[in-house]
């Protein structure tokens, strides 16, 4: 067992059993494949808006249905999960890993009902899936603007691109 990587029902007795050490928990969700800088300062931020910060992995399944995998590309994700899971439960900020299957985080959501969930500014309420469920138990949305943009599927067409001209 790796520390911080919890399955959902373990989570959910660890805050059930010491709600204080959780709560004000945040979660946010998330592919986190190559993890780089925009995702550090993004965890930095969301784990100051309350006592814990969860992290929902997206499964090595709900990635590939998240992003197909597009003709001359790798098949997403480079990393597999628990690898994945293993770099975002050893940062400081991130308190816990829950590995979920879903291509969204609504059932993690319901489960966990933290009082705020964060996703990055370059999504928007009318276009968050996660919005209404959160907004239905009366949790708080914080939508964290990007400071460095970045993402992976750059990151990966840079490498394609310097490798194979």
């Amino acid at each position: 067992m790796i520390p911080g990587i919890y399955s959902l029902a373990d989570l959910q007795q660890a805050v059930a059993h010491s709600p204080d050490q959780w709560r004000p928990m945040v979660l946010t969700n998330g592919c986190f494949d190559l993890l780089h800088a925009g995702h550090v300062r993004y965890l930095r931020e969301a784990r100051a808006l309350g006592r814990s910060l969860v992290v929902g992995l997206n499964s090595d399944a709900s990635v590939q249905n998240i992003k197909p995998n597009p003709p001359g590309k790798p098949p997403r994700p480079i990393v597999p999960e628990l690898q994945r899971a293993e770099v975002l439960a050893a940062l400081k900020p991130v308190n816990a890993v829950v590995i979920f299957p879903e291509t969204t985080a609504i059932a993690l959501i319901q489960a966990l009902q933290p009082e705020i969930y964060a996703k990055g500014g370059d999504y928007r309420l009318d276009t968050l899936p996660e919005a209404p469920i959160v907004q239905a138990y009366g949790g708080q949305i914080k939508l964290i603007q990007v400071k460095i943009p970045s993402s992976t599927s750059e990151i990966i067409d840079r490498i394609l691109n310097s490798a194979y001209p």
